[in-house]
């Protein structure tokens, strides 16, 4: 347990950071297998839409540092790829 008071403030702002990394990344990775699932469906209007919500989810994890870009971008071309052959 810290004593000095700029420390005890830094470990009160990690935990709020972290518990809003964790609900970004887990809402990303809910978009993107939402997304797959309408793609194994069948459904093009249906994946289409889960595509742009899952592309906005990956755009703000990459954007706030939770993934790298390269990653964000294999993501996004992933789904659309898989979209475009359906």
């Amino acid at each position: 347990m810290p004593n000095i008071r700029s420390a005890k403030k830094r470990v009160r702002s990690n935990a709020r950071k972290a518990d809003i990394n964790t609900l970004v990344r887990s809402s990303m990775r809910t978009a993107i297998k939402n997304c797959e699932k309408a793609v194994n469906s069948g459904n093009k209007d249906e994946a289409n839409n889960k595509l742009n919500i899952a592309l906005q989810r990956v755009d703000k994890a990459c954007s706030s540092g939770l993934i790298h870009k390269n990653k964000a971008a294999r993501l996004k071309s992933r789904l659309t790829k898989s979209i475009n052959n359906m």
